[in-house]
């Protein structure tokens, strides 16, 4: 079975990750499409460095080509956002690239866009997966690429420059320039340098690039930017002198920040440094959305200025979603992603990184400094995670007790709600809250807190592990 998660549909290569489900994937897009009669506004694809993405790109477009739907093909390994630029550029009603994000190397997929280059929800998902199941290999309708190119049905484009001047056209340029920033790149053997690299020399930093070989194994570890995987840029960061290190994931549409002491900046405190910045020093107004795992001190933030922070379920769809009907200023997920009002409906790890470059250039102060006064003024919460592994048999269990059973452990802290919109969130009268949900992307477990410390949180991981027997 072919099933899509917050995501997008990732699998391991050579089991289900293969010519023939890329390609029936590709054809229940193409019957929508025609079902919906849109075949006029083409789709965009693009792909990531991962081993088979380039192919996958190609097999899925010879699907839409055999189906008379044109297709605008990215020719180059490209941020995912790029993909979503360009959709919404050309007013595609549909697009898709070839990539599983921050997965293990063994891993690829398919993530598919919706008009306005966001990401597909659930009823997109659903049809196509619906789709899925009612095709055989026989239905599957393909143009040799060469035949496509010359019959016009696939056309060859690079959209990169006009994508690195949208974020440069938005960034304050003049202020980075006068800033004389140092600053070190870590894409994790993905796909971030080029557009990244661009953007920062064209405000004058003193850039440097680390692990941007071309390695489908990530170097041996997940390329997802975490305390634990950008140490070398930790390291590099504090006891070589650079401002800010900046790492992004496989697919560049998620960060991971190092501040100029070498000290990692979750993710959390990346929407906060940015919000704040926007309303406090930018003047501009607008809510913030977040998912359940994110921290509430955007509700202080935005209280504090007048605005309001919407809550919605994890999965980028649901915060653009929100965005959109809200007109929000920003919005992003603990895991490392966000968007703005104005730039692309979905993530983007250029483009954030970008900003908070420009932050530090316009404010003159440090990424320390600034966290430091955000902490000041709102209070501090610490975020703590748990990742749990499970064997499939277990899942039902776990799954039961969460869902079904509703089982809590005896928590030291006054409940005030709990709520099972999204896996599992008891909301502390103290204002801290713990989570317990299912990832959408991997066989995980995750488990979250966020309490007034750090010894608060990660016993409350403890406790919840220690409950579940995980």
């Amino acid at each position: 079975m072919i099933q899509f998660g917050t995501g997008g549909w990732r699998a391991l290569i050579g089991e289900e990750f293969t010519k023939a489900n890329v390609q029936l994937v590709a054809q229940a897009v193409a019957n929508i499409m025609i079902a919906e009669k849109v075949t006029n506004n083409g789709f965009v694809i693009g792909y990531d460095r991962r081993f088979l993405s380039d192919k996958a790109a190609a097999w899925f477009s010879e699907v839409l080509a055999g189906n008379g739907i044109q297709v605008s093909f990215i020719d180059k390994y490209v941020p995912t956002p790029i993909v979503m630029f360009k959709s919404k550029q050309i007013g595609a009603t549909y697009s898709a690239c070839i990539t599983a994000s921050h997965n293990p190397a063994d891993y690829n997929g398919i993530k598919v866009f919706i008009e306005g280059g966001r990401d597909a929800d659930e009823v997109i998902t659903q049809k196509i997966e619906a789709q899925v199941a009612n095709l055989s290999e026989a239905d599957i309708q393909t143009a040799e690429f060469d035949n496509a190119l010359r019959d016009n049905l696939i056309e060859i484009i690079n959209p990169m420059n006009e994508f690195v001047d949208s974020i440069i056209d938005f960034i304050d340029v003049e202020a980075i320039k006068q800033a004389n920033l140092r600053v070190l790149i870590d894409p994790m053997f993905g796909v971030a340098k080029n557009a990244l690299q661009t953007v920062l020399i064209s405000g004058r930093c003193d850039v440097d690039v680390i692990n941007d070989t071309q390695n489908p194994a990530f170097g041996g570890l997940m390329p997802s930017p975490s305390a634990a995987t950008l140490y070398r840029l930790k390291h590099m960061v504090s006891h070589e002198g650079y401002d800010i290190g900046i790492g992004t994931d496989g697919d560049a549409d998620r960060l991971g920040i190092i501040d100029e002491k070498g000290n990692f900046i979750h993710p959390n405190e990346v929407l906060l440094l940015l919000y704040y910045y926007l309303l406090e020093y930018k003047g501009w107004t607008g809510s913030v959305v977040r998912n359940i795992a994110t921290t509430h001190l955007l509700d202080k933030v935005a209280e504090a200025h007048g605005e309001k922070c919407f809550e919605v379920p994890v999965g980028f769809k649901h915060v653009s979603s929100q965005m959109e009907a809200d007109d929000s200023l920003i919005g992003g997920e603990s895991s490392g992603g966000l968007t703005i009002r104005g730039h692309i409906k979905g993530k983007d790890g250029v483009f954030a990184s970008s900003l908070l470059v420009e932050m530090i250039s316009t404010t003159g102060k440090k990424l320390s400094e600034m966290l430091d006064e955000i902490y000041d003024k709102y209070g501090y919460a610490y975020t703590a995670e748990g990742d749990c592994t499970f064997k499939p048999a277990e899942r039902q269990r776990l799954y039961d007790r969460i869902y079904v059973e509703k089982e809590l452990p005896e928590f030291a802290y006054e409940i005030e709600k709990v709520s099972y919109a999204d896996g599992a969130k008891v909301y502390f009268k103290n204002g801290g809250w713990a989570l317990a949900r299912f990832s959408g992307t991997e066989p995980l477990l995750r488990l979250f807190a966020e309490m007034e410390n750090q010894e608060q949180a990660e016993a409350i991981i403890k406790q919840l592990k220690d409950f579940l027997h995980v």
